[in-house]
């Protein structure tokens, strides 16, 4: 990524990653990423804001180069993750003046992780201010948006916040602004998925008080930046809001057909109803765009085939990467089909429940069978459509008293 001005004295100076097609070896990266870091040319301090990942160390040591900065003073560490401070300790072998500001929580981390020494890191909170000269840095902290490190950077003269993880975008581009805003709302509304909806009462506290907030421009860690601020807090107050959308998603595996059949029955029996469902063959999908379509689900039905004595190994990742996003799904079932195992195969939807313990659902009623499909199971999931149809049916109706 080449030196980009954001404002006056204020440069883009991250790193750009074309490649890189999975981060935390998890989640993947179809559009690549970027590594954002900012420098603050104050009158009397200069301020780097976050560092990059240390295989893009060449790339901010040259931004910084390129606008020859012989001085840091300040180097901010908004948040811990290596992506974002993996290359402080170079940054601060060639500039040994500078002095780190950070929070309590994320200093241990620094220290722990990084091994920098506790002298050369000074401890703000939010009732800190730093001048540069002719700007300000005031602190905010924001834990668990989504490490408890967290914490945000505001420059009051030039209404800039600067948020780390908080609402980027896995997105490589040479666009420092958003331009396209039809693919940056899907790049964030995946990255939002994947990452800070676990958090979403601490994301709705924080959206709401950005919203409050005399902003211009929020410049995130990942993806390009906001100039219309609006864009993206008004997404992140609907994708965090507890509303509920009356969609259905259904993660599915299937052996030999029989638990496919299912689902895809289920799935046009709900669409003929006006419910928008989306299927998702695990052995194929794209954990991400699961994810990225749990921020909108009201129910989640399991379709799964039994391995052994339990569900397919596909349905157990899939339940526990659900468990750990945590959505605001209010219904859960499941479609499956067994082999030999009777007892264990009436058991199939518990041990698929028991697998999604922080998901605050109604279960309904799950639809099991031996061996392939019969007319008694397509009956029953005529009637768990009716099921679905009249509970999301009651929500919507629940929602418009409410309003």
């Amino acid at each position: 990524m080449a030196v980009q001005k954001i404002k006056e004295n204020i440069y883009s100076v991250g790193a750009i990653d074309w490649d890189r097609r999975l981060f935390d070896q998890l989640i993947p990266l179809p559009h690549g990423t970027s590594y954002n870091s900012y420098l603050i040319e104050g009158s009397e301090k200069t301020v780097l804001i976050d560092a990059v990942y240390l295989k893009k160390w060449d790339d901010l040591r040259s931004n910084l180069e390129t606008l020859k900065v012989d001085r840091i003073d300040y180097i901010v560490s908004n948040h811990s993750e290596p992506d974002h401070s993996g290359t402080i300790p170079y940054l601060l072998e060639i500039y040994p003046e500078a002095q780190i500001l950070t929070n309590s929580k994320c200093k241990d981390l620094l220290i722990s992780q990084l091994k920098i020494d506790e002298s050369k890191i000074t401890v703000v909170d939010n009732d800190t201010e730093i001048s540069t000269g002719d700007k300000t840095l005031k602190f905010m902290m924001a834990p668990w948006v989504h490490w408890p490190d967290t914490m945000f950077t505001y420059v009051p003269e030039d209404k800039i916040i600067f948020t780390t993880d908080f609402m980027g975008s896995h997105l490589a581009t040479s666009d420092l602004f958003v331009k396209n805003e039809w693919i940056v709302y899907e790049a964030a509304k995946r990255y939002y998925a994947e990452i800070m909806m676990p958090f979403r009462a601490h994301v709705k506290k924080y959206t709401r008080q950005l919203k409050e907030m005399d902003i211009e421009i929020i410049a995130t860690s990942h993806g390009p930046i906001y100039d219309k601020p609006e864009f993206i807090i008004n997404a992140y107050t609907d994708w965090s809001s507890d509303e509920q959308k009356g969609e259905v998603i259904i993660p599915y595996v299937s052996m030999y057909e029989s638990t496919a059949k299912m689902v895809t029955y289920l799935a046009d029996r709900l669409i003929e109803k006006g419910i928008k469902t989306t299927l998702f063959n695990l052995p194929e999908t794209d954990l991400g765009e699961l994810a990225t379509y749990m921020v909108d689900a009201t129910t989640v039905v399991m379709g799964a085939s039994m391995v052994l004595a339990g569900p397919h190994p596909s349905a157990i990742y899939a339940a526990s990467i659900i468990n750990a996003l945590r959505p605001k799904a209010r219904f859960l079932t499941t479609v499956g089909s067994f082999g030999w195992a009777d007892k264990l195969g009436e058991k199939l939807s518990e041990q698929i429940k028991d697998l999604m313990p922080s998901l605050k659902v109604e279960s309904l009623t799950p639809v099991l069978v031996k061996g392939s499909p019969t007319e008694e199971a397509y009956r029953k999931l005529d009637e768990l459509a009716d099921e679905i149809f009249n509970k999301h049916r009651q929500v919507m109706e629940k929602r418009v008293a409410l309003n």
